[in-house]
Parts: C-alpha cells; structure tokens; sequence
C-alpha cells in the first residue's frame, strides 16, 4: 500500500517521517550499488581539487553543489569531478570517509563500483587503486564492523577494448577484497555484443557479474545483459516491468535488481518517488535491493532510500529487512561472510 503524497513539511509529513524513524530504529542496511568516485562531497572534491591543482569550478552551482541538466551533462560533471581525485591517498581518504559514514547510518555491508579507467588516467596503477581503496575499507571494518567489497567497473562510453583491459587487470591482480566486476556508463553507448568479452575474462576468473540495463534503455537492455554478458545482477533494471515475459523470467532466473529510486527520479525517469515502480517490482515479486547510486550528486544514502520507501510506499519492518537479507544473499562476497552479516540481520 502506497502512502498518501503530502506537501513536505505538513503534520502528515512528519508523521510519516516518524514512523519511518521507528521501523529503521537498530536495521542494519546493506548496499550493492554505488559508484565510489560518487560518493565524493563537494568540500571534499575541493580539497582533492586544491591538492592536485585541478580546476572543477565549473562543475558547481552557486550554492556550491553539483550542477547538470540532463544525464548526458551528469555524466560530463561525474568524469570532472573524478579528475579530482588523483592520487591513492585521495582514493584512501575517499574510501574511509565513505565508510564512516555508512557504518555511523547503519549499514553493515556496502558493496563500491571502483573504475580503474579513471584512476589510470592519472597514473594510479591498478594495484596502488585497489590497495588504497582495500587498506581504507579493512580500517573502517577494524573501526566499525561495516564490511566492504570491492567491484571493478568498466565504463561503458569508453568503449569496449577498454572494458576488456579492465577485466583482464582485475584478473591478473587478483586481490581478496575484489569480488565482482560491472559495467557503468552510458547505456546507449557502443553494441552489447562488443562488450561481451570482458565479461567471459570475469566470469572465467570466478568474479560475480553486474552490469548498468533497464534505465536509460528499457527492458531490451536487460536482455542483452541477461543473454550477452550472463549477469548475475542487473544495475537499475527499473524498466523490466515494461515486458511482462522478460519479467517473469527475471524472476524465474533469481536475478537481483539493485534499484536505485532517487537516481532515477534525479535524472527525470520517474517525476518523483510516489511514481516510482519500486512497490511495482517488488509486488511482481523480483529480488530487490535499496541503493543510492551516486549519493553526492543526488543528495541521498541507502539509510535514505530505507526511510523514503517507509514514508512514501508504506514499506514496513519486516519489507525494509528482507531489501537488506536480499542484498546480503546476493552479494558477491564469500558463504562465511554473508552467514555473518545475516546473523547480525537475525539479531535486529
């Protein structure tokens, strides 16, 4: 059942916001879908910009925020800022300040899309990335009991010898902390098929699989990716509810769909979250989970999307619990770790 649209700030509003503080009162949260260079405020990006002497200025708007338009200016504005962030100590300090954070909300596993493109660019090795990113992660878990994994990512508008340089280095540098490998980017960039092949170099190394379908593309995206790259997750995957069969099958499959709502309404897919398909998918009976994607930009945690899908769809303790327990099943993370992690879940 959805909750009534009320204007923010009304005695029903609060209400609802209430409610919501109770039932997310002890959950622990996990997440499977963020984009680390996302996570990024905007002080901090100044200050790596300062560092590095690096000119983002550009990218923010009067009130010192991230400015775009539309997806394709978000995406320029993501690869700016990303150009901050240069060196392993900057992904180091990046990481912990992410994770701190997440732990303080409640999370107790986050999973981070980490994109060797961008660092390379900037002379970061592949090894210097993964190990900052893991040395950070490692801390934050001795400070505080979150767990984070690694996902190399490929982006997708830099084409496909580029995604499958990035599979073969996730490869050849295996590391404990890297468990998957995805794809991100433009969805209307460059022929599927072209892609496959970074994939079968994952697959083959035993990295689970994810890639971005369903959202600037509709369902004919998330074949390809079910059908072409043999995913083990879909990245948004919002749309699949536009084919009923394609649906179904999903569902038949178990494939997990790490929705992201504010995302999607950030970038105009969906006028706002009371019209967002979340209750949708969830009532087709998909796998779903609660991911806030690039929460810099778009002013949002996973903490959030919990408490907005209690406020806005009526979601209720036991709904919000079984976003975490489906997040956590199919993480891509050893059988130990997840029998810990659901342990903890049981407790709460």
């Amino acid at each position: 059942m959805s909750a009534p649209c009320l204007a923010r700030g009304s005695p029903g509003r609060l209400a609802l916001a209430n409610v919501a503080a109770d039932i997310l009162n002890n959950l622990p949260l996990a997440e499977l879908h963020c984009h680390l260079e996302a996570t990024v405020e905007p002080d901090d990006a100044r200050i790596f910009a300062k560092r590095n002497s690096i000119d983002i200025s550009g990218v923010f708007n009067d009130q010192g925020d991230y400015h775009w338009r539309d997806f394709k200016e978000f995406l320029d504005t993501y690869d700016a800022v990303s150009e901050a962030i240069r060196t392993p100590q900057d992904y180091y300090e990046l990481t912990l300040h992410y994770y701190t954070r997440m732990a303080a909300r409640g999370v107790i596993y986050g999973e981070v899309f980490v994109s060797p493109e961008h660092a390379g660019k900037f002379g970061i090795s592949y090894t210097a990335l993964i190990d900052a990113v893991a040395a950070a992660m490692r801390e934050a878990e001795a400070k505080s009991g979150i767990v984070g994994r690694i996902i190399v990512t490929c982006v997708r508008h830099f084409g496909s010898e580029h995604a499958t340089a990035t599979a073969q280095l996730a490869v050849d540098h295996p590391h404990p902390m890297v468990t998957g490998f995805g794809m991100a980017g433009d969805e209307a960039f460059g022929a599927a098929a072209d892609y496959a092949r970074a994939f079968d170099i994952a697959r083959d190394a035993g990295l689970g699989l994810t890639a971005h379908a369903g959202e600037i593309l509709g369902p004919e995206s998330v074949h390809e990716a079910i059908t072409l790259f043999h995913v083990d997750r879909i990245g948004h995957g919002v749309r699949i509810l536009e084919d009923d069969a394609l649906a179904a099958a999903v569902k038949d499959w178990g494939l997990t769909l790490e929705v992201c709502p504010t995302s999607n309404v950030a970038i105009g897919l969906y006028p706002s979250l009371e019209r967002h398909p979340l209750p949708a998918l969830v009532a087709a009976g998909l796998k779903v989970t609660l991911n806030a994607d690039d929460p810099a930009y778009f002013d949002v945690d996973v903490a959030d999307e919990y408490r907005k899908s209690a406020e806005i769809h009526g979601f209720e303790r036991e709904r919000l619990a079984g976003f975490t327990r489906t997040a956590i099943e199919a993480a891509f993370c050893d059988s130990k770790t997840k029998v810990e992690l659901l342990t903890r879940l049981d407790r709460n």
